[in-house]
């Protein structure tokens, strides 16, 4: 991608114009995109705590699992991993990348690690698997690969993805705060979802998470500094406050209680305890390759949606909607799927949820540095990392998603239906499929399939085509009897 002329310092009147933070400022460029210090610190803040709950849930998924031979993982060794990977990953890419951009363990990724891969093998073999997916995005990187296929992306697709991460994350932050739950038994009935745990809303948990939503909202239309922050702070003392002096059942994963000793030692047990090439010996060598294909697909393309979705919303990208410098971006992706193999926490992957550090103003990696650095110190200050519970931090994943979906949907060209048809689909698929990879795959296909349809196929890039290809052969593997 050719450079690009060097970025304009704004305008006085502007955010951020006239300030000066010294060597820091220069380096993340602060002053340049609009930005302050205050609010890279406050964007920081917000992300970290929108998904801290990855230090409770991931190893509930991972630890929950068995391997072929009815090993299981330590939790308190699969929290100190995922703190670890997440707390180095997200440095890294605030440095090199200097975008806010945060990463964790992918929940998409670590279920199919827990539930596809571990009963087929060993643990190490499982995670070797998960470093070799990542040793291929760099290597697709470095050939520059997949900065073609992102740049082959229609404009309406590109925001399509957007807003079909903005529905995505309303929906996580619903089901997260127990406002809507899937129904036991979704077989006796055609709705899949209801209201609350039993079809209205009932408790402490949900009455935080309503009051986090209005007061967000409420910050946001009075244009209140720090609104997701305040709300985050504000809904946790509440929450804490309420479980103090109440009776409540479940708050789900996390308790909003003061911990009575805050400091947990680490421990790095699981940390290097991978075999590369011990799964190949287990299934074969196609079964392998499939296996790795299916953490690369799904690696790759849920970090090129939130990656995309994020850039846009932090206002990074140029006329043409992409971004300068993506190459650094993706280096650091691919890097951070092989690092949470090696530290056995499963693949970690850029998270829709910075898109709470976005609303903030975050613009730079500083606000990674922010987050980074928290989840360092949630390596020894994991009960306090965690009393956040969801009900506090998911409302602003509902304003969030909303400040997206206002923000792109007017500029898709709905009157060109191979355009509007795809960003249709892509942007529903997300969220009914609550699936970010699911839901680019079937936007891709559909707008392949109407451009012939058209006969407009030559305007369709050759990259596409092929990314079509292979997910079609995707959705087919089971069909094969390939999985």
């Amino acid at each position: 991608m050719s450079s690009s002329a060097p970025a304009k310092v704004p305008a006085p009147e502007q955010p951020g114009a006239g300030r000066t933070y010294g060597a820091l400022d220069r380096f993340f460029r602060i002053s340049e995109r609009g930005s302050t210090l205050s609010r890279e610190v406050r964007g920081g803040l917000a992300t970290f705590f929108a998904m801290a709950y990855i230090i409770v849930l991931n190893p509930i998924i991972l630890g929950s699992a068995k391997d072929m031979y009815g090993h299981q993982l330590d939790n308190g060794q699969l929290v100190t991993a995922t703190a670890l990977t997440a707390a180095l990953t997200t440095l890294l890419m605030g440095v090199i990348g200097n975008v806010p951009i945060a990463l964790a363990a992918g929940l998409g990724v670590n279920s199919v690690v827990a539930l596809q891969l571990a009963p087929r093998m060993s643990w190490p073999d499982a995670m070797g698997m998960v470093v070799l997916a990542g040793f291929v995005v760099m290597l697709l990187v470095a050939t520059g690969l997949r900065e073609r296929v992102m740049n082959a992306v229609p404009y309406g697709l590109r925001k399509a993805i957007s807003i079909g991460i903005g529905l995505f994350i309303m929906l996580i932050g619903l089901v997260d705060a127990g406002f809507v739950s899937r129904i036991p038994d979704a077989a006796q009935t055609t709705v899949p979802l209801q209201l609350g745990g039993d079809g209205h809303l009932d408790g402490w948990p949900v009455l935080v998470f309503v009051l986090g939503v209005l007061l967000t909202l409420a910050l946001i239309v009075r244009k209140v500094s720090g609104a997701i922050l305040i709300s985050i702070v504000t809904m946790t003392v509440l929450a804490v406050v309420i479980n103090a002096v109440a009776t409540v059942p479940s708050w789900g994963l996390t308790t909003p209680k003061w911990p009575g000793n805050p400091v947990a030692s680490p421990d790095f047990g699981l940390v290097g305890q991978v075999s590369l090439f011990g799964g190949f010996e287990r299934v074969g060598v196609l079964t392998g390759v499939l296996f790795v294909f299916t953490v690369l697909l799904s690696c790759f393309f849920d970090a090129m949606g939130t990656i995309m979705g994020v850039s846009d919303e932090a206002k990074l990208t140029d006329g043409e909607g992409q971004m300068p410098g993506i190459n650094k971006v993706l280096f650091v992706d691919g890097l951070a799927v092989a690092a949470g193999g090696a530290s056995s926490s499963s693949a970690t992957t850029a998270f829709v949820e910075s898109t709470a550090g976005v609303g903030e103003g975050a613009r730079t990696g500083l606000a990674n540095v922010v987050t980074g650095g928290l989840f360092a110190v949630a390596l020894f200050l994991t009960p306090v990392a965690t009393m956040v519970p969801s009900q506090a931090a998911t409302p602003a994943l509902l304003a969030v998603g909303f400040l997206i979906l206002a923000g792109s949907v007017k500029e898709i060209d709905w009157a060109d239906y191979t355009i509007a048809v795809p960003a249709f689909v892509t942007m529903l698929m997300m969220p009914f499929t609550y699936s970010i990879t699911n839901g680019i795959g079937m936007g891709f296909i559909t707008f392949a399939v109407l451009r012939l349809a058209a006969g407009r196929g030559r305007e369709v890039p050759v990259a596409m085509y092929v990314v079509s290809a292979v997910f079609a052969f995707y959705y087919l593997m089971p069909a094969l009897g390939l999985t």
